[in-house]
């Protein structure tokens, strides 16, 4: 590897690394002593250029309650360029009782590092799973003071397109220092965990939203809340603070170390917890309740207390945040109603694009497992709506059948939530403020489902303007098959000849709409259309008839032009953007429905001819 000594496994460690951090320093001296950046006042810092190998200092965390307590370490090197290009990391041993037997300890991240009596860096990477002894990476105090450099302009908080660097994030070593060291080939340096603390949740819904919160490097831990205080904001670089992403009746929040303050500023965790960038999260203060002790991995057992401020960046080398007034937060409210009783949950989300929508879907599942009355095997009606500033609400109603798939049947409901307010939350028109989210989920104990089997009208023939009824013959989940009735009346102005009949489950009638709500070539005009789009979907408890006439269906953004005549469509096809129409063969001459007990499913086709 570039800017390492090929040195011969019997040398000794000393030697070594007083090798490395020799030729390190005479290789990249402007490097180091380049980009200090600006350094508040009120700090007294050393900067990397002055770290050598062999000094000792101590680094200050809570292990338990509200003591900071001090444990020692020692400067093994300096690693170049590990993180990124100028983005250089301390390597320390640390030392004493407590450490030794945890190692590093997740949550510990942002513990300030002290070496000559001044803030050399902040503790942020550990060794992988298993290490033998309590090696661990430093930010420098430089590049966790960039956090707080005056940007020309701050990125767009409510962007879809966001990218983070969450995930698994691994940082090789030199091959010569892991053959050094008896470490396994391949060895590496990782983050510190930071504690993702879910109070009030069910295993269940944590468990069902695994893979999307590891997407977002999240790993749920133990943790609870505690009551706020009022010496909550006097923060002082070791104490713990938490990044509140849920908060109220439910509560979910990200916690690790403060590293240094100043003024309102505070920077913590001395790596990236999301890593996306600009954020705007309320920062609250964190209780150690103890520290559990793992071979595998050690972490803090941490509860969120009062809010003190916000986060506004989350970078790769710092978390930086202000103490003061809190971001605004989305209020969300949940009612199950069973035969039991109701239950009700309020509580409010952090507004974040990639966060947002995730914390809706599990917030909404966990409300209907975590009931005491919950059991699989149930059917829910879903009703509520998501208040929008400016707009129209959305509205939100269907109803969920249990299957026999081995998945919750309450994830039907959640997954449709998360669905209809990711498109409307991280839509491609406009920022959108979310005043509220309402929903009322009614659970009953048996599967109400029932599929379409045949179908018949009771003419053959009719006249324009004429009645007639048409007779489904629906089978329901391990019941005896049912008539249902749909009286229809043929429009005056359809023409003469053969016209089909479309009986059918709402799902069949969605799936053209949903092409300009779900595909990434869909050009509605904006937002307001979007959400009439949703508004008019057709709900899975709902019998559908639909009379077809063989002229072409233009749809053209949030409209349906039925008839459309081939010199209008000829027109509008050299005037239109890319994916902003889809021309069906088919009209819509008359749709009917009939509200019913159970979900819909199938379709049936018949013919009948006009005279």
């Amino acid at each position: 590897m570039l800017g390492y000594m090929a040195l011969s496994p019997r040398t000794k460690l000393p030697s070594l690394l007083a090798a490395l951090a020799a030729f390190a320093l005479i290789l990249w001296p402007s490097v180091f002593l380049a980009g200090q950046g600006h350094v508040p006042a009120a700090l007294d810092v050393l900067p990397l250029a002055q770290v050598q190998p062999g000094m000792t200092g101590y680094a200050e965390t809570i292990f338990a309650g509200d003591e900071i307590e001090r444990f020692e370490l020692e400067v093994l090197g300096v690693l170049p360029n590990l993180l990124g290009p100028k983005e250089h990391i301390i390597l320390v041993r640390l030392k004493g009782p407590k450490v030794e037997h945890t190692g590093v300890v997740g949550g510990m991240s942002g513990s300030p590092v002290y070496l000559q009596g001044k803030l050399a860096g902040a503790l942020s990477l550990r060794f992988g799973a298993f290490a033998k002894e309590p090696l661990a990476g430093v930010t420098p105090i430089e590049s966790l003071l960039e956090a707080s450099e005056p940007r020309t302009a701050r990125a767009e908080l409510r962007s879809a397109g966001t990218a983070g660097l969450s995930g698994e994030r691994r940082y090789a070593l030199p091959p010569e220092f892991v053959q050094a060291r008896g470490l396994e080939a391949g060895a590496f340096l990782t983050p510190i965990e930071t504690p993702l603390v879910f109070s009030g949740f069910h295993p269940l819904a944590i468990g069902r939203f695994a893979e999307q919160l590891a997407a977002e490097g999240l790993v749920a831990a133990h943790g609870g809340t505690a009551e706020a205080r009022p010496d909550d904001a006097n923060l002082r670089p070791g104490d713990m603070v938490s990044m509140v992403l849920v908060q109220g009746d439910l509560s979910v929040a990200a916690s690790c170390t403060v590293s240094a303050v100043t003024g309102d500023r505070v920077f913590l965790c001395g790596h990236p917890v999301f890593g996306y960038g600009s954020v705007e999260m309320p920062l609250a203060r964190a209780r150690v309740v103890t520290t559990l002790a793992s071979s595998m991995s050690s972490v803090k057992i941490v509860t969120a207390g009062g809010v003190i401020g916000r986060v506004t960046d989350d970078r790769l080398t710092a978390v930086l945040g202000r103490l003061g007034p809190p971001p605004r937060m989305i209020p969300m409210e949940l009612t199950t109603a069973t035969a039991r009783g109701e239950k009700q949950f309020r509580f409010e989300l952090v507004e974040h694009p990639k966060l947002t929508p995730l914390l809706v879907g599990l917030s909404t599942l966990n409300g209907l497992v975590s009931n005491t009355a919950y059991s699989e095997g149930m059917t829910f009606q879903l009703t509520g709506e998501i208040e929008l500033e400016g707009y129209p609400a959305v509205n939100l109603e269907n109803m969920f059948a249990p299957t026999d798939m081995a998945v919750p049947d309450g994830l039907f409901v959640a997954s449709t939530v998360q669905s209809v307010f990711t498109r409307v939350f991280t839509n491609p028109y406009e920022p959108t403020q979310i005043r509220k989210v309402r929903l009322r989920v009614e659970a009953t104990p048996e599967r109400r489902w029932a599929a379409i089997e045949g179908a018949w009208c009771d003419k053959s023939e009719v006249s324009a303007g004429e009645d007639a009824v048409v007779k489904v013959l629906l089978r329901p989940y391990r019941g005896a098959p049912f008539i249902r009735e749909v009286p229809i009346r043929i429009p005056p102005q359809v023409p003469r000849g053969a016209l089909r009949i479309l009986v059918s489950d709402s799902d069949t009638l969605n799936r053209m709409t949903r092409f300009f709500t779900f595909s990434p070539q869909s050009r509605l005009a904006g937002l307001e259309q979007l959400i009439t789009l949703l508004n008019r979907e057709r709900r899975n408890n709902r019998l559908y008839v639909t009379l077809l006439q063989p002229s072409p269906t233009l749809l053209l953004e949030d409209k349906e032009l039925p008839n459309a005549p081939g010199s209008q469509i000829n027109v509008l096809d050299q005037r239109r953007s890319m994916g902003s129409s889809v021309l069906l063969r088919e009209s819509t001459a008359g749709e009917w429905s009939v509200r019913m007990n159970q979900v819909i499913a199938g379709q049936y086709v018949l013919n009948i001819t006009v005279r």
